[in-house]
């Protein structure tokens, strides 16, 4: 029981994803193709929501479970490195039509293509992490 409010949060992140279509391939493609505003919409829509939560959380000064206010740091101004993360964050978003939610909510669904995008997802990831210190980080 401990777990279960996550639990229910990810089971209700799933449903919206599917019912809005924002785990579809189709619509994803569309996006990256400029013939269809559906997920241009959605995004648009979570950014305003988070723009407005982070203000409240602000305004009201939120403290997280131990108590201790939240914080927000200030992001770094090297804006390159967000420009090539992002780029291939995009990269891969088009070339296996999810980005990371989805992924998961296209296994809930039945997608067993999803399996293969979550294999490589998490692998990469590891191995990003075993090698980061090693790697010249121009842009940093």
């Amino acid at each position: 029981m401990k777990f279960f409010k996550y639990i229910f949060t990810g089971v209700v992140f799933g449903i919206v994803m599917a019912k809005s279509e924002a785990m579809s391939w189709y619509r994803i493609q569309e996006m990256f193709r400029f013939q269809s505003f559906h997920m241009y919409g959605i995004i648009g829509t979570a950014v305003f929501c988070g723009v407005i939560a982070v203000f409240l959380i602000k305004k009201v000064e939120v403290k997280d479970l131990n108590g201790q206010p939240v914080r927000f740091q200030n992001k770094d101004k090297n804006w390159r490195k967000y420009i090539i993360g992002g780029t291939i964050f995009g990269l891969g978003w088009a070339l296996t039509g999810a980005c990371p939610g989805p992924i998961f909510v296209g296994i809930g669904y039945g997608y067993t293509g999803m399996v293969v995008v979550t294999i490589g997802a998490l692998t990469g990831t590891y191995l990003y992490g075993v090698v980061k210190d090693k790697l010249p980080h121009w842009f940093a």
